[in-house]
């Protein structure tokens, strides 16, 4: 058989650069080398080709050009965010709210307010569908509360928080309101204003853009300290001289998204339930649990727990699918994603999770083989474990997605 690379299906972990992007940000690698600081030619040239960037950016997102600060990624806009504005408001109040599904770069700057510097955090729950209910929100609310940080968008199960009803509350109680939302843009329409929130995410590498290129909208009247210290570039809020090939790639692939916005969520969404189907007819109702809502979820994303198997084992024998699982590898031993263990599975079904996302180049081919090879091998593996074919979930059932 011709070797071939595997089928990807793990564009929510991180996308190839559009070829468009890549040709706009070439020259700028090249003729366009100067520092947009520098009061010539070379310096002016690049200046302008940085403030397009943040008005493809900001159009994508319905911010203001004014509004968004260049970063090196979603990581260090979460943490310009959180602890920029804890340090800003501690003297008003040191508690923060957020939920027991956000990302590690939510996580850990929160981490680290509580153990260095006194905060108090409120990790919400979520239910069986990974939703954060916005009464819990209102109800945590208290007199010290500066800030809550809730994504758009779980990166795992794609599920869609109520961002837009929690920014009303969080408006109404005059509290900043950061939304993480670097899995969401270019997938599904992301405006400010409609979100109600004051401070988002954007993650360059989620959209086509280049790893290590981010933004932070940062409403206009937003009170937030520096997070890095230095020279007044990015209007005195970010120094560093600007990356400016990956900042063109980043407002390229903003642009780009932002034109094909409505026919991706449409396409990515008909090959997710196909790939859904294929596997469901494959296994059987009983033998498969969808994880994430079954409609308030991004157009692309589609985790599933197989009972009986261990999804990290699964793939490592699939090598012509590159997909990634619920869970992680530490020393050896391997540990159940802790959002699906919070959307309150159990350590089996969070064992047995795929989480199979799809992108701008995936085939209709591509969600039939990859299907086949899941379903051929989950049959194999149960065949041969237990000399017969699968057997039942005992008390979690899938339920079919409409075609």
């Amino acid at each position: 058989m011709k070797s071939r690379k595997p089928i990807y299906l793990d564009y929510n972990a991180t996308t190839p650069i559009d070829p468009a992007v890549l040709r706009a940000m070439l020259p700028y690698f090249k003729e366009h080398f100067g520092n947009p600081s520098s009061n010539h030619p070379y310096g002016k040239l690049v200046k302008g080709a940085l403030n397009t960037a943040r008005e493809q950016v900001a159009n994508l997102i319905g911010a203001k050009p004014n509004e968004i600060f260049f970063t090196s990624g979603g990581t260090e806009s979460n943490n310009y965010a959180i602890i920029g504005t804890a340090f800003a408001k501690m003297d008003e109040g040191r508690h923060i709210l957020t939920s027991q599904i956000e990302r590690p770069s939510i996580l850990k700057p929160l981490r680290y307010l509580e153990e260095k510097f006194g905060f108090k955090v409120t990790y919400l729950p979520v239910d069986e569908h990974g939703i954060v209910n916005p009464s819990d929100v209102e109800q945590a609310i208290i007199d010290e509360t500066i800030l809550i940080t809730i994504m758009h968008a779980n990166n795992e199960v794609g599920t869609i928080e109520p961002i837009e009803k929690i920014g009303r509350i969080a408006k109404e109680k005059d509290v900043v309101f950061h939304t993480d939302a670097a899995q969401s843009c270019g997938k599904i329409e992301v405006y400010v204003d409609k979100l109600n929130v004051n401070l988002l995410t954007v993650a360059g590498h989620k959209l086509y853009a280049p790893k290590g290129i981010g933004a932070l909208y940062i409403k206009t009247g937003n009170t937030i300290d520096k997070f890095i210290h230095g020279a007044g570039q990015e209007m005195g809020r970010r120094p560093g001289t600007e990356n400016v090939p990956y900042i063109v790639g980043l407002g390229h692939a903003c642009e780009i998204a932002s034109d094909m916005l409505h026919d991706f969520g449409q396409r990515a969404k008909t090959l997710r339930d196909q790939l859904y189907n294929e596997i469901f007819d494959g296994l059987g109702e009983e033998n498969m649990k969808l994880n994430g809502h079954p409609e308030l979820r991004l157009p692309n994303t589609l985790n599933i727990s197989i009972k009986g198997i261990v999804g990290e084992e699964l793939l490592s024998q699939i090598p012509e699918i590159a997909a990634s699982t619920g869970s992680a590898c530490h020393a050896g031993s391997t540990e159940p994603s802790g959002v699906l263990l919070a959307l309150d599975l159990t350590r089996e079904q969070a064992l047995g999770a795929l989480r199979l996302s799809l992108g701008r180049w995936s085939t209709q081919e591509e969600v039939y083989e990859a299907s086949q090879l899941i379903v051929g091998n989950v049959k194999s593996k149960r065949t041969n474990n237990n000399g017969s074919q699968i057997i039942s979930l005992e008390s979690e059932k899938g339920t079919r997605e409409p075609s």
